[in-house]
């Protein structure tokens, strides 16, 4: 997928961003390569466009599709293995596919694991970034602030929590 400029962008580890430029540059090669410079809220990184799937750069969740997402973050969450290495990569692996439906659902099950039993630092620190990600991007789509994003979110995850006790 190309990308024009001003699109409205999420990089799985910077968040969103704007498509301001395409440019050829040298940047740690010999020879030049085409990029996108996205603008990101506080500073711009350069994603080359023969790699951007690589990267996980995607276009900004559309408003009309987040009604498929408070859908995921209501459900019965998954349970997570009990083995902690297996179980981080596991929502490292969520995390790095980059797609909003992977976010929910790792928000969603680190959650749940919370509901019964306390969470390892590591787990926490997963939890946490996940929920950044998400509310960043939810309140990107649905055009509100983080706050506000975050509050429905965490209604939807007490909505489930309710629920499925």
């Amino acid at each position: 997928m190309q990308f024009h400029l001003g699109d409205r962008v999420f990089h799985p580890i910077h968040g969103v961003g704007q498509i301001e430029t395409i440019e050829k540059k040298k940047i740690l090669s010999d020879a030049p390569r085409l990029y996108y410079q996205v603008r990101m809220q506080k500073s711009t990184i350069w994603v080359p466009v023969d790699a951007q799937q690589k990267v996980g750069l995607r276009l900004l969740t559309h408003k009309r599709d987040l009604e498929h997402f408070r859908a995921i973050l209501k459900s019965r969450p998954a349970s997570l293995t009990n083995n902690h290495s297996k179980r981080h990569l596991e929502i490292a692996n969520r995390l790095n596919e980059g797609s909003l439906e992977m976010m929910c659902q790792a928000v969603r099950d680190l959650a749940g694991r919370a509901w019964k039993q306390s969470l390892s630092s590591a787990d926490t620190a997963s939890l946490r970034k996940a929920r950044d990600r998400l509310y960043q991007e939810w309140a990107a789509a649905e055009g509100v602030s983080v706050e506000k994003a975050m509050e429905e979110v965490e209604a939807l995850l007490a909505q489930a929590h309710k629920s499925f006790r």
